[in-house]
């Protein structure tokens, strides 16, 4: 089966539509930040609305672009976004009311606090995986914050990225929030522009590009990347527990999640009956009618030959491995040489190499020596072994006896760090991320004790300089 046809828009077209949108959003900029939360609050019900009001138009893009079930869609799509709308309702008059912050005695008969006020005009960028949750989620936040937003999605996703013009169009105009359509040329152009903040998800090779080019413009950015989140299975741990949720959550979307488990880490004394439970449990997640196909024949075969390099290299397939071109089942590997391709790069597909370990320093070191990954999995009902591999590995987010949930908790920060990205999304923190929290002092009284200590100075003035930085 081949990838629907990516979009593709003459240059010269995309460039004067650029132009003539971010030039209508910066005139357009200072009138959408003086709105206020009830305003704002109706246009991400709008947004909520429209999930649930063209679920059957989002279910058959996502079919029409790569295949996947509706029961994924309404989980890991229109759910997600959902869930971001409702609890930005639910919480924005709180995050615009900003907070009071403490007074030191020096500065004594002040008040200070901290107001969030809109960035201006910002993009995202949003990637093929889950072209509905990764564009609307930001653009919530974004709306939240009281911003224009152009938004760029994936062209590798053509049904989803026309129903997502096509569902923005009809709640906003183009001067508060416009989709650019296009590959990458068009992205291109976007990024000479000089955003106020751009907010991408993607690799970590094309948030370098990203990231240069904010640069040119001192532009804030936030990067939702990537990079190989490792699980560990501690011999404490649940095995029928660990082996389902392990399973859900690497063959999601067929492994297309850049906070999948990307490869496991079992202790030696639990790998047998491991690997056994995980089979059984990869056998009850269903056939391949219930699994999306990898998302074109370029990405396909990139899976295949990380999978045939392993093979070549010793590896052992535990479990599936025959693959029909974009249909590729989970793939279970075994001895698997840490030199292997499939150890230096970020899978992205549904291929999951299991190592063995005796003792957890093995595993810190491997750990430490790569990139710091997105997230971070353990099972382990041990509290000791739960404090201890908190205190020596680090991650952008970590799920303890679970996988990829702690995308799923509003309340909770989301990104990476280090080459898993920078900046954090989701509920507050994406409504701060598109803000710029503003400091603001109030002299409440006519004198101030600070004012002791100004020119000219005296040694009476320099002993409460002294007494003020030894003791305040």
């Amino acid at each position: 089966m081949s990838a629907a046809t990516p979009i593709a828009v003459p240059y010269d077209s995309i460039s004067s539509e650029i132009d003539r949108i971010f030039a209508a959003q910066q005139q357009n900029r200072q009138h959408v930040a003086a709105s206020d939360a009830r305003q704002r609050i109706a246009k991400i019900r709008s947004i909520l609305d429209a999930m649930m009001s063209r679920k059957d138009e989002i279910r058959a893009a996502m079919w029409a672009d790569f295949r996947k079930p509706a029961a994924e869609v309404d989980l890991s799509e229109i759910y997600m976004v959902t869930t971001e709308a409702k609890h930005a309702i639910r919480h924005l008059r709180s995050w615009m009311r900003g907070r009071r912050v403490p007074t030191p005695l020096p500065l004594i008969g002040s008040s200070s606090h901290i107001q969030y006020e809109p960035k201006g005009v910002v993009l995202i960028i949003s990637p093929w995986n889950f072209p509905f949750n990764l564009s609307f989620g930001p653009l919530v936040s974004a709306i939240a914050a009281g911003n224009c937003a152009m938004l760029k999605p994936s062209e590798m996703t053509p049904a989803s990225s026309d129903l997502t013009k096509r569902i923005l169009a009809d709640l906003f105009d183009e001067n508060e929030v416009a989709v650019i359509e296009g590959d990458a040329a068009a992205s291109t152009l976007l990024l000479k522009k000089p955003w106020d903040h751009i907010f991408f998800t993607g690799s970590p090779q094309v948030g370098k590009v990203v990231m240069r080019a904010a640069a040119e413009h001192l532009t804030s950015v936030t990067l939702e990347l990537g990079g190989k989140s490792p699980v560990i299975v501690d011999r404490s741990a649940n095995l029928d527990d660990a082996a389902k949720k392990v399973a859900w959550g690497k063959f999601l979307n067929s492994g297309q999640i850049c906070v999948a488990p990307d490869y496991l880490f079992v202790d030696d004394a639990v790998a047998k009956p491991f690997l056994d439970k995980l089979g059984l449990a990869l056998d009850a997640l269903g056939s391949e009618c219930d699994r999306p196909l990898i998302v074109n024949d370029h990405h396909a075969a990139r899976v295949q030959r990380l999978l045939d390099d392993s093979v070549a290299r010793g590896a052992k397939i535990a479990h599936g491995g025959a693959s029909i071109g974009r249909a590729i089942p989970p793939t279970v590997l075994t001895g698997v040489p840490l030199d292997a391709a499939i150890m230096k790069e970020e899978i992205f597909g549904p291929l999951l190499p299991v190592l063995t370990y005796r003792s957890r320093d093995e595993v810190y070191r491997h750990i430490a020596s790569n990139e710091k990954p997105l997230a971070l999995y353990l099972f382990a009902k041990d509290r000791s072994v739960i404090r201890e591999v908190m205190k020596n590995t680090t991650a952008g987010g970590t799920a303890i006896n679970h996988v990829i949930m702690q995308f799923f908790q509003p309340f909770l920060p989301f990104g990476g760090t280090g080459n898993s990205g920078v900046g954090k999304g989701h509920g507050f923190f994406g409504f701060e991320a598109f803000s710029n929290p503003r400091g603001v002092y109030n002299q409440t009284t006519p004198f101030s004790a600070i004012e002791l200590m100004m020119p000219p100075y005296t040694k009476v003035k320099q002993k409460l300089i002294d007494l003020t930085v030894r003791w305040f």
